[in-house]
């Protein structure tokens, strides 16, 4: 989980955010209320650096489907193995992996990954109510191989 929690840090960066521990808004004047009876406080976000908006790992819940859209192009391949590893380490048999229909780049950059990942079994186009060709679906073996 680490490395996928590192891999999301270095694709979406690190940086200053509000305190979670306030529900802070602004209200209609720019001052940030939602902290106590009455309390205004200093703007959250002043010193944040707006690059690199994460100052500490993202955690993502891993499930059967993946969505690409938000990952750059050039790091799908690495965040794909990745969430491949991680789906066969909490015991997905299968995985559906949705790349959007587009040109194909991203789709093609997928299928690599799962014709040459060992433990993944089979992978087709999703079916139509599961996304078609914007989808793949990937069937993963049981137990891990030596090679991962």
């Amino acid at each position: 989980m680490k490395r996928l929690t590192d891999l999301i840090r270095r694709v979406f960066g690190t940086g200053g955010r509000p305190d979670e521990t306030c529900a802070a808004r602004a209200d209609e004047g720019g001052a940030l209320a939602g902290c106590g009876a009455g309390d205004v406080e200093a703007d959250p976000f002043e010193g944040a650096d707006p690059f690199d908006p994460f100052p500490e790992p993202v955690c993502l819940e891993i499930t059967d489907v993946f969505d690409l859209h938000s990952i750059p192009p050039r790091e799908v391949r690495a965040v794909v193995e990745e969430y491949l590893s991680e789906a066969l380490r909490l015991g997905f048999r299968q995985v559906r992996i949705i790349h959007g229909k587009g040109v194909g780049v991203q789709r093609e950059i997928v299928r690599k990954v799962l014709a040459r990942t060992p433990f993944v079994e089979h992978f087709s186009d999703a079916p139509p109510e599961a996304g078609g060709w914007g989808a793949t679906i990937a069937r993963l073996s049981a137990v891990r191989t030596a090679k991962d």
